[in-house]
């Protein structure tokens, strides 16, 4: 990095947020785009992709443009830097024609640091004549995978950014995502026209991040063991596939002492604006969301993401549990995973739109994550090859088959009872079932169903009673996942592949994930966790816990105060920093990390205060009063989302129109 470039970033990195030092590739980011260079930046969540064009925006002269489809979180990004003293602002469908008017003649005076552009809004001539009149200093194209068409976020307003390049070819353009394969990554290139960018690959391990898949048996019930004895308390979002399980598990967690909401797509704009405000603002609130929910989310204290139903895709698994942990403190991700998410997704594939390329691609997606969920190996070692990088020799540690590594066995001998339990209802009745019934014939059971259609008369009836339905339903999955069973048709019947004959035929074995029991709690001796605050409190000596308590207190009453998230005006670590130290001035407390200049102006007497007023003991409650300050404007409601599919009721990502 050049003698100039390095002071003036480095000077901001530590005047405005704080930091003495670039972590990973930041520097090298940051030096290539204040120079004028283009980038495209693949870093995981919670990487500091944000700094990455931020800085430049503020060391080179003009205005940083951000291109992000996130118009509901825009709010929340511009509050964050406007408590850092940065001027911040964004221009989206939200705001009335005033307000739209005055953000624009900020723009153009020179006003504004970094401006917020939904990515609808550069398909407007209007915006980009008004561009036109002021002064720019980088692009920024956050959440860049949503160029790629192939992709689980695909934007279409992506496709028609490459205009920044042809119209501004003098300022540079950065590209960052937190997810894409080497082959998303090349589409993102070719289709955002950067072809000269220089490419920054961070690694896509997020060690802190515990993975764990759990067999799928009653799972509104697992869930709910599993938040009781390892976040209670905890912030944190569940994913469903469905409106409707979104709604019937929030309903579920509340009932049973978890406070939840729901998120999706068919919510009234208002009702799902409020819930999205409320999960940034207040501690412990656990969100039930379909996909729709939770890109670009900045929460740093995200302390688990749990799936209730398979993801389509490797990169959407990345992408979801990825909003955990940010704040690279311990953190879950959970999944429960059975049969019939095998299938429904198998039939959604089938029967969704698209042409015969598009299918094969989707069920190759599906394929990798079944892959994932089968394994016997290490679970984030097959992340990380996925992704193209080298995972190393050692297991993680800290995933669950590394924790309590599966077993398996020779399961060639029940996969060809089952095999043949098809072959046979499709030769001797022409007929097709699904695995129940399939199961049912296996196990000798005089069901109606059985009877109705003689199924007890083959010779096949009752020759799996070796094992239990369970067992046989892991058979199928298992089968399935590996190519040796297809699903087909509206009501998911099972039919061979062209790689069962071998099976049949005696001239492959056939190797199965036996489950084991998983661990229920991060500790050895189980139990639920007793504080909401037990995982942000961890590793602080003893003595500063109660500081550290008292801190949150008063970050959480000044916050409520000025309609902020906490996180906005201080993260943990901050506070586990100023605990331990114990600061006794503002010289001293200027050198915590992540206290910048504004921020130590603004809330350094109050924390200095809280300080002072506990002497050797904690106190008994949390101080009632805070720093005066200008209330932050509430966030308004987004747009209404179009519909889902009838038939089905999944929900896609909803688009932020604009």
């Amino acid at each position: 990095m050049s003698v100039t470039t390095e002071s003036a970033a480095q000077q901001t990195l530590h005047r405005v947020f704080g930091y003495e030092a670039f972590r990973g590739e930041q520097g090298a980011v940051i030096e290539h785009v204040v120079e004028g260079g283009d980038a495209v930046v693949l870093m995981p969540t919670g990487g500091g992709k944000s700094l990455c064009y931020q800085i430049p925006a503020l060391v080179r002269p003009g205005t940083g443009i951000v291109i992000s489809p996130l118009i509901a979180l825009m709010q929340d990004q511009v509050d964050a830097l406007r408590a850092l003293g940065v001027r911040a602002g964004f221009m989206n469908s939200t705001q009335d024609f005033d307000e739209r008017r005055s953000m624009e003649a900020q723009f153009v005076a020179g006003e504004l640091d970094i401006l917020y552009l939904a990515p609808e809004r550069l398909r407007l001539d209007s915006t980009l004549s008004l561009l036109a009149r002021g002064e720019i200093s980088v692009f920024a194209i956050d959440e860049a995978h949503c160029v790629a068409q192939w992709g689980h976020d695909f934007r279409p307003d992506y496709l028609a950014l490459s205009v920044l390049g042809e119209r501004w070819p003098d300022v540079p353009r950065i590209a960052l995502t937190a997810t894409a394969t080497e082959a998303t990554h090349r589409e993102i290139t070719q289709r955002l026209g950067m072809p000269e960018a220089k490419h920054f690959v961070a690694s896509f391990d997020r060690p802190n991040i515990q993975y764990r898949i759990v067999g799928k048996s009653d799972p509104k019930k697992q869930l709910l063991t599993f938040l009781k004895e390892e976040h209670a308390g905890d912030a944190g979002i569940v994913y469903c596939l469905s409106r409707n399980s979104t709604e019937k598990t929030a309903e579920y967690l509340s009932r049973n002492g978890v406070e939840a909401v729901p998120y999706h797509a068919g919510l009234e704009a208002g009702t799902r604006a409020a819930h999205q405000s409320r999960f940034l603002r207040e501690e412990g609130l656990v969100v039930v969301a379909t996909i729709a929910f939770g890109m670009g989310i900045d929460k740093p204290d995200v302390r688990f993401v749990a799936h209730l139903d398979l993801p389509k895709s490797v990169e959407g698994y990345y992408q979801e549990t990825g909003r955990a942990g940010r704040d690279g403190a311990p953190s879950t991700a959970w999944m429960a995973y059975g049969l019939q998410d095998v299938v429904q997704q198998r039939k959604l594939i089938q029967g969704g739109e698209g042409d015969e390329a598009f299918r094969r691609r989707a069920a190759s997606h599906l394929d990798s994550m079944l892959a994932l969920c089968e394994t016997v190996q290490c679970r984030r070692a097959q992340l990380l090859t996925y992704f193209g990088q080298e995972p190393g020799e050692e297991t993680c540690g800290n995933c669950d088959t590394c924790l309590t590594p599966p077993e398996t066995w020779d399961g060639t001998v029940v996969s060809q009872k089952l095999l043949s339990t098809v072959v046979r209802l499709k030769r001797e009745r022409n007929q097709k079932f699904g695995a129940g019934q399939i199961i049912d014939i296996l196990l000798g059971r005089r069901t109606a169903k059985v009877i109705q259609f003689d199924h007890d008369q083959l010779s096949v009836f009752g020759i799996g009673e070796e094992l239990a339905e369970a067992e046989w339903r892991g058979v199928v999955r298992q089968l399935l996942a590996q190519g040796l069973l297809a699903v087909e048709g509206e009501y998911g019947t099972l039919v061979l592949t062209e790689d069962s004959g071998s099976v049949l035929g005696r001239e492959r074995e056939v190797l199965l994930r036996k489950e084991p029991k998983r661990p229920t709690s991060r500790s050895s001796s189980g139990g639920e966790r007793k504080a909401k605050s037990a995982a942000a409190a961890a590793d602080l000596p003893a003595e500063a816990v109660p500081v550290f308590e008292a801190l949150r207190a008063w970050r959480g009453a000044t916050a409520k105060e000025l309609g902020l998230p906490a996180y906005v005006i201080f993260h943990d670590a901050t506070l586990r920093e100023i605990a331990t130290l114990r600061p006794g001035s503002l010289t001293e407390l200027g050198g915590v990390s992540g206290l910048g200049e504004k921020k130590l102006a603004t809330y350094g007497e109050g924390v200095l205060e809280v300080l002072a007023g506990l002497g050797d003991a904690a106190p008994a409650a949390a101080p009632e009063t805070a720093p005066a300050a200008a209330r932050a404007p509430e966030p308004k409601a987004p747009p209404a989302a179009p519909d889902a599919d009838p038939e089905f009721g999944w929900d896609e990502e909803p688009p932020e129109f604009d």
